[in-house]
């Protein structure tokens, strides 16, 4: 049943590799666990407050996991205002969607609202410091 170390070791390898890709988008449950992930974090943090009740929250949301997912640079923390109301307040959000971009503890940038995909990617840059992320596939280029 048990197998050697060089036979298990690619497993082990693979879970380690998955383990971090699924830990990019992450939900905050309460204050400690915001403190932790996302202002003593080793990389900068867009932090998506949403609601469940919220219709443009429904469309913001996915278009964030799917922008930010792919980069190894950033993190994507989803906090529910109905589920935190002591960080609703602390950041002041005052409706829904609201990002806030956060990197080494501090507040880099933010936004309320539905926004197009460049708003987004510009906030990503700031946090990131990259060139401009690039959407398109090499066949759409002239």
């Amino acid at each position: 049943m048990f197998c050697s170390i060089r036979n298990c070791m690619p497993a082990m390898v693979r879970r380690i590799s998955l383990f971090r890709q699924n830990n990019k988008r992450y939900e905050i449950n309460n204050n400690n666990e915001f403190v932790n992930k996302v202002m003593n974090g080793n990389v900068p943090v867009i932090v998506n407050f949403h609601a469940e009740w919220c219709n443009p929250c429904k469309i913001l949301t996915p278009k964030l996991i799917e922008l930010i997912e792919p980069m190894d640079k950033i993190d994507l923390a989803i906090v529910d205002v109905e589920e935190n109301p002591e960080l609703v307040h602390v950041f002041e959000v005052k409706a829904v969607p609201a990002v806030i971009a956060i990197s080494n503890g501090l507040v880099v940038d933010k936004f309320i609202g539905l926004v197009n995909n460049e708003i987004i990617e510009n906030l990503i840059q700031k946090l990131t410091h990259e060139g401009p992320i690039n959407t398109e596939s090499n066949d759409t280029k002239s």
